[in-house]
């Protein structure tokens, strides 16, 4: 078999439809992905979606004037996603802007207030003593707890399986005092009412001050006792208004997840260490004992005092009042065990943790910490019916373009708009397929100046569709014949292509990493569109323009096909002449 002639690609003349078949499968497998994953059109933004828009503005602390910086306003974001996902919010967006603002962008269908009160307050995370707790809506069932120590790592132990069903523990208060200890010295008042508190009118009215101190005790105890009985966590609702309106200084009820997955409720005493009480905290691996992963704290001298004084108290309880509860916005994120007073300033925390549990909690021991307060700033109501018609106007645009760059298209090319407009609209459903896809996977959201980026890249691809077709009929003005001038053009408009490309790309990344919010969309849209430009040209425009050309219609330049010769001013064909015999001498002859 010869081999092809030089500056020729045997394949790309041979095997165009391989190119095809491949982005056609794409398409499709894409396109199966998008209808599994149950999200078939693209997640909008809120200034289409409608929805709330906050804007927040970081203040520091007293006695902290350096404590906005990039690591504390991330973590913030991290608080604040917490909160919204705890709303029950999945689509919320919540990120930095500038370097003291961030933005909270809340979709509809979301309670605006309770989310503005809910991601505008400061983080507050509090060590509370744990006086009663079982798995919500059954009796409770063993599962893990972590432990703390001051050294060394302990196993993590089963929590008592009695302490939902003995009469002790369906009452907190009675709890401390039937054991014989008080957690702490808020709840040392016994929960049966005196004498003098249940005495005739005339008695109860000379009763002493420590009697009615007892009889409002007990009012708080019984009270506190049927949120108790009551509080349902596997409801949402239920969790979101768990121990709402308490005090640091009161007991308190609350919610958790246990290691089994299973949400646990909380009788919780008074805080008695405050989350800024905590000067670091991390996730370290033990390899020393081999014990896994681990989370280390370290308290200020005022947190390590406060901390040795609570869990000396503990350590003397059984379970579950020898553990203590970190609560961070009201919820439970761990509740380990104390087998010994920890006096030391710092403590660890150690179980079945895995490298992101660990890392999760050291990061929510932070949140306590954090020397920052938010102020409100604005507040921007987007209806869902002005989302609507932003996007009905964008649609509208963006088939307006579209129709004129094929009105242009079928005018001027004629025969070759044949294979442009079916390119255009390969590259439109790849960018569809993939921004619905992007949605759940990368939460990439659909907003109006993405929907700018899409309507513009409609002229970067066609602008990539007319550089090769002029390559084209440049070689056929030359007088090559349509295959040789197909292979001959592709390299020379294979460059322009690749280097306009670069360029647009470059400026939507440039885009991307200096700009926050909006424009991001716009950014990001135009950089993804560039990206397919490319795959589509390669894989689709080329490989159909290469099996179009062997068809008559296109090879021989029929007037409509947009490679006529003559309405292209082409010269004659090149054709090899042979070079003529030198003239005879008469006299040699």
């Amino acid at each position: 078999m010869a081999a092809p002639k030089k500056g020729r690609s045997a394949s790309a003349q041979s095997r165009p439809g391989r190119s095809l078949a491949f982005i056609l499968i794409a398409i499709a497998a894409l396109t199966g992905g998008m209808f599994l994953s149950g999200h078939p059109t693209p997640r909008l933004g809120i200034d289409l979606a409608g929805g709330t828009s906050i804007t927040l503005t970081a203040k520091n602390e007293p006695g902290q004037p350096n404590a906005i910086n990039k690591t504390n306003m991330n973590t913030a974001v991290d608080i604040m996603n917490r909160r919204v996902n705890g709303l029950g919010v999945s689509e919320a967006e919540v990120q930095t802007q500038g370097s003291d603002n961030i933005i909270v962008n809340i979709p509809k269908g979301t309670n605006s207030k309770e989310a503005r009160a809910q991601v505008g307050t400061t983080a507050k995370l509090y060590f509370r003593p744990v006086l009663a707790t079982e798995v919500s809506g059954a009796a409770a069932s063993a599962s893990p707890s972590p432990s703390a120590s001051s050294s060394s790592s302990s196993k993590a132990t089963d929590k008592a399986t009695d302490k939902a069903t003995s009469s002790s523990s369906a009452s907190p208060t009675s709890s401390a005092t039937s054991q014989g200890r008080a957690v702490t010295d808020a709840l040392k008042a016994d929960s049966t009412p005196s004498a003098s508190s249940s005495a005739s009118p005339s008695a109860s009215s000379s009763a002493s001050p420590s009697a009615s101190s007892s009889a409002s005790a007990s009012a708080a105890a019984t009270k506190l006792q049927a949120q108790y009985a009551a509080l349902d966590c596997t409801d949402e609702a239920q969790r979101a208004k768990a121990g709402e309106g308490s005090k640091a200084t009161d007991p308190t009820v609350a919610c958790g997840k246990n290691s089994s997955g299973q949400w646990q409720k909380y009788v919780l005493g008074p805080a008695e260490v405050s989350g800024t009480d905590i000067k670091s905290a991390a996730a370290v691996f033990d390899t020393q004992s081999a014990a896994g992963w681990k989370v280390t704290m370290e308290f200020t001298s005022g947190g390590a005092k406060k901390f040795a004084n609570i869990t000396g108290k503990l350590a003397q309880n059984q379970s579950p009042q020898n553990q203590f509860a970190i609560v961070l916005d009201g919820d439970v994120v761990s509740d380990p065990f104390v087998q010994q007073a920890l006096t030391g300033g710092s403590a660890e925390i150690s179980g079945s943790f895995d490298q992101t549990e660990a890392q999760s909690l050291a990061n929510m021991l932070k949140y306590g910490a954090l020397p920052l307060t938010f102020k409100e700033s604005s507040v921007t109501t987007v209806t869902a019916a002005l989302g609507g018609e932003q996007l009905h106007a964008g649609l509208i645009a963006g088939a307006i373009g579209l129709a004129l760059v094929v009105i242009y298209l079928v005018l001027y090319y004629r025969g070759l708009s044949i294979i442009a407009i079916p390119s255009l609209l390969v590259s439109g459903a790849l960018t569809y397929v993939i921004m619905a896809l992007l949605g759940p996977t990368i939460g990439f959201a659909l907003n109006l100046p993405a929907v700018c980026g899409a309507i513009v890249a409609i002229g970067i691809t066609a602008d990539s569709f007319i550089v090769f077709f002029e390559r084209i009929r440049d070689e056929i003005r030359e007088g090559r014949s349509l295959r040789p001038a197909v292979e001959r053009a592709w390299p020379r408009a294979r460059r322009t292509i690749l280097v306009s490309d670069f360029v647009s790309f470059l400026a939507a990344a440039v885009l991307f990493i200096v700009t926050v919010g909006k424009v991001q969309g716009f950014a990001f849209t135009l950089g993804l569109t560039t990206v397919l430009d490319v795959v589509v040209v390669f894989f689709f425009t080329k490989p159909l323009m290469t099996l179009l050309a062997r068809r008559k219609f296109y090879a021989n330049g029929h007037k409509w096909s947009g490679l006529d010769p003559k309405a292209l001013g082409a010269k004659p064909p090149l054709r090899r002449t042979r070079r003529p015999s030198a003239p005879v001498d008469p006299k040699e002859a």
